[in-house]
């Protein structure tokens, strides 16, 4: 299984689903999001180089993409509580 969809299940069963809604839910949202092959479990690229990343990496990676803002990811700070990355005081 993906690492991406690992994760993911592990964080929806924590929120208090069941095994199978979790990882039905994970599925059909990873797929939306282009991380995981359509009708399948196998990841495509993108799915494969996010899976790889940290989730402080995947956080930054997000505010950079939402902010569409040129700073590095060096420039933001990760909070592991609320899985966001936010802006350092004073960039």
């Amino acid at each position: 299984m993906p690492e991406l969809l690992d994760r993911l299940v592990k964080q929806l069963k924590a929120k208090g689903y069941s095994a199978k809604s979790a990882h039905a839910i994970a599925v059909t949202q990873l797929q939306k999001s282009g991380n995981l092959k359509k009708g399948s479990i196998k990841a495509t690229t993108k799915g494969k180089k996010r899976g790889k990343m940290t989730p402080a990496e995947r956080a930054k990676n997000r505010e950079i993409k939402y902010s569409k803002s040129k700073r590095k990811p060096s420039a933001y700070k990760y909070n592991k509580k609320t899985n966001r990355a936010t802006l350092k005081k004073g960039k």
